[in-house]
């Protein structure tokens, strides 16, 4: 039945099959009358009675039909209403701007509202406010208010004024039973002592027992407390089996056992460290172990004395705090040299290549390891498309000088057409392929060396066929020495190339101040045996007049943040290199008492860049690592781009406030 009274379908033939077998009657009739004569009065007598039948029927039925039709349609009404007001589900009506316009019962006592509610439904759940549906569209989404989780299901109704129906699934248990399935997961890791052999050569011989079991009783105890397994496989290396439940609660305590293993004691006289590495995530055991191992990989390359967690997404860092001890012996450095030797024998060329903007200690290595290749009869060249003002005039010694090709130093371009599978391309300086002279060049390189004093970050070459990564170096250039020593005896550096090298030297450990080793001086030594001149080398570093203002005025202008931060901004506009000015300036700040670390901003082209540095007291690194960049306790950086000074100087007191509440630094 229609909503306009008219009857159709099966009712209708119901109440009007008299009428459609009456054509029949008075056609049987008719034949009758006319075969019959003496039968027509009984064949109209039955026709006519058929006929009154037929009206009798559809007069006495059709106004009960209609009657019982509307009480059923009425009833079926009542039903579907109480079933939409008593359905355990959360069910309301709003329209197409999201205003409420009805609303069940469990969805009253959800919402704690009143039936006659009417304002918009942004107002109870504010994260559906621009996503409600259009025409002919269904949309899921999922909230939580009130302490509960809910699915939400949207549809449009179309009539003659649009409705939108909005559903609530309480989806709370659901999503509980899963973070616990996902807690019960198992985490895989590998827990090694930095410096074993250091520690024992430091215990008296009859003690040493005693450690080695102190610091496997130390490891245990911790991982066994947040439900871990933790079994030996070396004396100096333990495998790690844990909950991500577990895994939790060590990062909320931000591995406290790098710390609590410090406090081990019985007569060493260096503490004891450790490197924790745990792959999480993964889609099989197998991948989660490999994670580990990738991290694992990765600390050690970062100096060690830290945790990594590695999943898919990438890295998370705890510890690292404290600087990493030079080790006194030479056997890696050796070890080193004579791979690099073996490696560049097999090959025709070299192309070496520093960060973007060499500064000394990237171009000083650079210059080292081009001896190296031409000792052995090697093509090489440098690839380097610009240098900062201050390294300008060691470049100049090297262009025009007879002794040297005029290819020493090319472009990043003409690297690229110089490649091929008999070259190898050797990175100094520099760790990070985004940050190297050419990128694509890292990319196309089928054979690379890594050569760096940098901390290691998330991103690495992957495809290092030799990598030397030694975050306890005071510099690239003390590295490479040390290499040429044990590189080869007809190995003779040229006093311009001892220069270039000692001028690296100088510059990142602020004039032999921060990062000094004993080993340092000794490839100062060595340098200087080679023929380094101090005084030539200290003409280098004088400035300009504008130069020497523009740091005196990031000077005058620093601001001390929490009280132990000192953070300036350097101009940059009449500087030749804004940058080197500004890492000047924050070496300059770190004389001030009470500050601990400092970072001075600048604005260079359409990028500020941030230099961080410090003493001891504060890790710098990881405050820049926060922001994408890297490098040492005491000496980091990073560049940041679509923002200006200003922004940068407030992103990185966010960041302070952040690690400094996480406990981070």
């Amino acid at each position: 039945m229609k909503n306009d009274g008219t009857i159709r379908g099966r009712l209708k033939m119901t109440l009007y099959w008299p009428f459609y077998v009456l054509p029949a009657v008075l056609a049987v009739a008719l034949i009758v009358c006319v075969l019959e004569s003496g039968a027509v009065a009984a064949a109209l007598i039955f026709a006519c009675a058929y006929t009154i039948f037929s009206c009798w029927w559809f007069l006495f039925w059709k106004p009960r039909l209609t009657k019982e039709m509307v009480n059923f349609a009425t009833s079926f009404d009542h039903v579907q209403r109480k079933q939409l007001e008593e359905i355990p589900i959360p069910y309301a009506l709003v329209d197409e701007k999201g205003n409420f316009l009805w609303m069940n019962r469990s969805f009253e006592k959800i919402t704690f509202e009143n039936p006659h509610y009417q304002k918009h439904l942004s107002n109870l759940f504010p994260e559906l406010s621009d996503r409600l549906p259009g025409e002919g569209e269904q949309k899921t989404d999922h909230i939580h208010f009130e302490g509960t989780d809910f699915r939400v299901e949207m549809q449009w109704i179309p009539c003659d004024t649009p409705l939108i129906s909005v559903s609530l699934f309480d989806e709370t248990d659901h999503l509980a039973t899963l973070a616990e399935m996902e807690e019960q997961k198992a985490a895989l890791g590998l827990i090694y002592v930095d410096n074993y052999e250091e520690v024992m050569n430091s215990t008296e011989q009859v003690r040493q027992s005693l450690l080695a079991a102190l610091i496997e009783r130390k490891i245990n105890q911790y991982f066994g407390a947040h439900e871990g397994i933790v079994r030996k496989m070396e004396k100096d290396k333990f495998f790690l089996l844990l909950k991500q439940k577990g895994l939790k609660k060590v990062e909320e305590e931000r591995f406290q056992i790098l710390e609590d293993v410090k406090s081990l004691n019985i007569g060493n006289e260096t503490s004891v460290t450790l490197s924790i590495s745990v792959g999480v995530g993964g889609e099989t055991y197998a991948r989660n172990s490999d994670y580990a191992r990738m991290a694992m990989d990765l600390a050690l390359g970062r100096g060690g004395d830290q945790a990594i967690v590695r999943n898919s997404e990438g890295n998370k860092y705890f510890g690292g705090k404290t600087q990493q001890k030079e080790t006194s012996t030479r056997v890696k450095a050796r070890v080193k040299a004579q791979a690099l030797k073996e490696l560049l024998a097999t090959k025709d060329q070299l192309l070496i290549m520093g960060h973007k903007l060499a500064d000394f200690d990237s171009f000083g290595a650079g210059v080292g390891i081009f001896r190296a290749a031409k000792t052995l009869g090697k093509k090489a060249s440098i690839v380097l498309d610009n240098v900062t003002s201050s390294v300008r005039p060691m470049k100049e010694r090297f262009e025009g000088n007879s002794d040297y090709p005029e290819d020493m130093f090319i472009s990043g371009e003409q690297a690229l057409e110089l490649l091929d599978e008999n070259t190898t391309v050797v990175l100094v300086d520099v760790n990070k392929p985004s940050y190297s002279e050419c990128p694509e060049l890292v990319g196309r390189a089928s054979s690379i060396v890594v050569l760096d004093h940098h901390r290691q970050g998330g991103e690495t070459v992957e495809r290092a066929t030799l990598s030397y990564i030694e975050p306890y170096a005071s510099s690239a250039c003390e590295m490479v020495a040390e290499i040429l020593q044990y590189f080869s005896d007809d190995l003779k550096l040229k006093t311009v190339e001892a220069e270039a090298l000692y001028a690296g030297i100088v510059v990142d450990t602020n004039n032999f101040l921060s990062k000094t080793g004993v080993r340092t001086f000794e490839a100062a030594a060595f340098l200087r045996r080679s023929g380094a001149d101090m005084t030539r080398v200290r003409k280098l570093f004088r400035e300009r007049m504008e130069d020497y203002r523009a740091k005196a005025e990031t000077l005058r202008n620093a601001e001390i943040f929490e009280e132990a931060f000192a953070l300036g901004i350097c101009p940059s506009e009449g500087i030749e290199s804004p940058m080197i000015v500004g890492a000047q300036a924050a070496n300059e700040l770190l004389g001030v008492i009470g500050v601990k670390a400092s970072i001075v901003f600048t604005k260079f082209e359409d990028k500020v860049y941030v230099s961080a540095r410090s003493i001891d007291e504060v890790n710098v690194q990881l405050i820049m690592e926060r922001l994408g960049g890297g490098g040492h306790l005491g000496t980091a950086g990073t560049q940041l781009t679509g923002c200006t000074v200003e922004e940068a100087k407030a992103l990185v007191k966010e960041t302070i406030l952040q690690m400094l509440e996480e406990g981070a630094i």
